[in-house]
């Protein structure tokens, strides 16, 4: 994977704001990739600490990582079954939010 790609996904993912979540396919497409979510998936494997990697979960609001459960119920976001309750209602999209 390209070292741009990761850096790009990382600095959109950056931007989420607290207690807010977007998708894999929402980074991928403001990145300029929009059928590349997985790639965004893996980059985010890998990411720096300072990248708030459990805001970032599928499109169908459920979580890949399990373990973000924590970090985002500590954001007051509410996940039930590893499903984000109010998914559209949280959802954050880079696209109405910032220029790349």
């Amino acid at each position: 994977m390209d070292e741009i790609f990761k850096k790009q996904v990382w600095e959109v993912s950056r931007l989420i704001p607290f207690g807010r979540i977007t998708s894999y396919g929402a980074i991928a497409k403001t990145v300029g990739y929009p059928n590349h979510s997985r790639h965004v998936g893996k980059a985010m494997a890998g990411c720096p600490e300072d990248v708030p990697a459990h805001r970032v979960i599928s499109s169908s609001g459920i979580l890949s990582v399990p373990e973000f459960q924590v970090k985002l119920e500590a954001e007051g976001i509410v996940v039930e079954n590893l499903r984000i309750k109010n998914f559209k209602k949280l959802f954050w999209n880079p696209m109405d939010e910032i220029s790349m």
